[in-house]
């Protein structure tokens, strides 16, 4: 269960890690795969970065868990 949690946070913290950069304009990617009207983020976007950072936060906080040792384990 605590390798599950450890992949989990990983791929939540680098997600969310880039959603944060693509919402402060730091980073910009086009759509790979549009099923309706794709269209790129242009510029920064508070909601793109605040989803970020929690998802961030989320995602760190996970492995943190995922890593520390259990008392009497």
């Amino acid at each position: 269960m605590r390798i599950l949690v450890l992949i989990v946070g990983v791929l939540a913290a680098l997600l969310g890690g880039l959603w944060l950069l693509q919402g402060l304009g730091l980073v910009r990617i086009a759509p790979i795969l549009c099923v309706a009207d794709c269209a790129p983020l242009e510029g920064p976007s508070a909601p793109w970065a605040i989803a970020g950072f929690v998802l961030l936060g989320l995602g760190l906080f996970a492995i943190i868990r995922s890593l520390r040792r259990r008392p009497g384990a």
